[in-house]
């Protein structure tokens, strides 16, 4: 039973029952929650409560409709539904921690594939053919990565055990230990320059959107790799096309795109040298969601400062 005083809380999410089991399990039955799968539960149970726990697509769809809410809690890495909405007197909290070893994970297995060839050698053995071309090697490389928050350095700093060079990009250039050296937005053509491997971890924001357009591409290197972690909105998807086409770069890699789930139809699918994935380079676990929100309401309840706070200004 939840204790007087409690504030309480909207869960609105798809796996909004399995974050529910956790919040009891990690927070006890003293949270009191409403638990809502669908935006439509979400408006008929709404009853004045002042935190919104959940999916920030959906989220958005009702937040206007709760003036209630002062905090909103985000499960996932990108919270750009809620910076395009109406609203902005409520206090927007992220996740932080949490997506760096997957997305590592992701990262090195794509870069290990194509230092390896791996899909090469096994058309080659659909065909029976003995394919003894020799494998690359990540150690001496260069990779520039577009993002130097928490994924994008613990990406860096698992490259540099490989014996990659690591340059960073981000909107401060603030200089980190995981990166050779960081780049601000003016210098892009110098980090695009001599790299091996792209690595865009971007957060969705108006300031990232189309900033690898034509020109930006045509920097790279012709045997560089992109790989795409962060938003699709990040890339001029047509320029992207026309740069492999043309063998301007060697290939890519994606995980987001400018419109998900990819249309059938879209050009991309059949784009040469192109790896589609379905946006699953990291997912939100509510094992690992629950206790940045169980630490953060805890501090909600107290009075303290929040844990994570995204300047909706910026985007992160």
């Amino acid at each position: 039973m939840s204790l007087p005083g409690e504030p309480r809380v909207m869960l609105l999410d798809a796996d909004a029952p399995a974050y529910a089991e956790h919040i009891q399990r990690l927070g006890g039955p003293a949270i009191p929650l409403t638990v809502c799968q669908t935006a439509a539960e979400a408006r008929s149970c709404y009853a004045g409560q002042t935190i919104l726990l959940g999916a920030p697509g959906l989220i958005a769809s009702v937040l206007d409709e709760m003036p209630g809410i002062t905090w909103v809690q985000s499960t996932w890495a990108g919270v750009r539904p809620l910076l395009e909405g109406a609203r902005s007197d409520y206090v927007l909290t992220g996740v932080k921690g949490v997506f760096g070893p997957p997305m590592t994970e992701y990262v090195i297995g794509y870069l290990l594939a194509h230092e390896m060839k791996i899909l090469r050698r096994a058309e080659h053995q659909q065909r029976h053919d003995w394919f003894d071309a020799a494998s690359g090697t990540l150690r001496g490389k260069r990779a520039g990565i577009m993002g130097t928050g928490s994924i994008g350095g613990h990406i860096a700093g698992t490259l540099k055990h490989l014996g990659v060079e690591t340059r960073g990009f981000s909107r401060s250039g603030t200089q980190a230990p995981e990166f050779a050296q960081v780049f601000r937005p003016e210098q892009l053509p110098s980090f695009l320059d001599g790299l091996d491997y792209l690595v865009a971890a971007l957060p969705d924001t108006p300031a990232t959107d189309g900033l690898l357009d034509a020109r930006a591409l045509r920097t790279l290197p012709r045997h560089a790799v992109l790989i795409n972690i962060g938003r699709g909105s990040l890339i001029d998807e047509l320029a992207l096309i026309a740069a492999l086409e043309q063998g301007h770069l060697a290939g890519a890699v994606l995980d987001v795109f400018s419109e998900e789930p990819l249309p059938p139809g879209n050009p991309l699918w059949e784009a040469p040298n192109v790896t589609v994935t379905a946006h699953v380079a990291a997912r939100s676990f509510p094992a690992d969601i629950t206790p940045i929100f169980i630490e953060n309401y805890r501090r909600y309840r107290d009075g303290q400062p929040l844990q994570f706070i995204i300047d909706t200004t910026r985007g992160y």
